[in-house]
């Protein structure tokens, strides 16, 4: 059985890695889903897995791709979202990241990946690479290119389960970020005069994660980006999605009136090396 989107579809092996959402609008922001999907391409069928597993978390972030969309409409701006699923290649890791095809994830073994690595398959691993991780990296270069002059802030949509190993997370919201923290500061902020929210900073994972979609994107570039952590059962449904979206968008309108945050500024990354005597 060949995994569905989440609108029920299985898209043809001639689409691209990628859905681009608004290209030619340039309100200063681009958002970025990079497990927006739990479909496979036509000839990798179902990795092996039953066909419920792409329901859960390992397979993609759930809500994040609509969170995405509307945020996208609602602030005009371009996005890109992952057209496949992470179980064929994470999209939010490094090239040289050993976790970029994921050979065990949250308890299921994933036998279509057994030998997709560098030292077994390295055919089928570079193959990944270059049909469905360079493509969707490369639209978001496009994506920065199109701004001209404009400096756009990138915001990356995820989502994370309520409950890891048995116990539950207190977060409705996480922002992760590196060194560069004007709009993460910002949104901190703010979230944290919502009453009822518990918010995250670098929870319920970190940011610093080197050669990710926001390091090569953000960090190296200089430009400011932020990637922002809904917990799933608060965007399971339209309802939710909608709500989270007009949230995040008065609050990045607020935060693109901050001074410096349409400037080019290198912070660096906490993964940088350092040298030692």
């Amino acid at each position: 059985m060949q995994p569905r989107s989440r609108d029920g579809t299985t898209s043809p092996s001639d689409l691209p890695a990628f859905e681009s959402i608004n290209p030619d609008s340039d309100s200063g922001f681009l958002v970025v889903c990079d497990h927006a999907s739990n479909a496979l391409p036509p000839g990798y069928g179902t990795l092996g897995l039953a066909a419920a597993e792409f329901e859960r978390h390992i397979a993609y972030d759930i809500g994040a791709a609509g969170v995405s969309r509307m945020l996208a409409e609602a602030l005009d701006c371009p996005a890109v979202l992952a057209r496949w699923s992470r179980l064929l290649i994470d999209l939010n890791r490094g090239p040289d990241d050993p976790t970029l095809v994921m050979k065990l994830s949250d308890g299921a073994i994933i036998p279509g990946n057994r030998d997709a690595d560098p030292f077994r398959d390295a055919a089928e691993f570079e193959r990944r690479i270059a049909l469905f991780y360079e493509p969707y990296h490369a639209a978001i270069e496009a994506a920065l290119a199109r701004a001209g002059d404009t400096v756009p802030a990138i915001v990356s949509i995820h989502s994370f389960t309520p409950h890891w190993r048995g116990r539950a997370r207190p977060w409705q919201v996480g922002i992760l970020w590196d060194k560069d923290d004007r709009l993460p500061h910002e949104l901190l902020r703010l979230l944290r005069l919502e009453p009822g929210l518990t918010v995250g900073d670098n929870e319920p994972y970190s940011g610093r994660l080197k050669g990710d979609c926001l390091h090569r994107h953000g960090t190296v570039k200089g430009l400011p980006h932020v990637l922002i952590e809904i917990r799933q059962d608060l965007i399971a449904d339209v309802a939710g999605q909608r709500e989270w979206a007009a949230r995040i968008e008065e609050m990045l309108r607020e935060a693109a009136k901050l001074p410096g945050l349409r400037e080019r500024r290198h912070y660096g990354s906490h993964t940088d090396a350092r040298l030692t005597i």
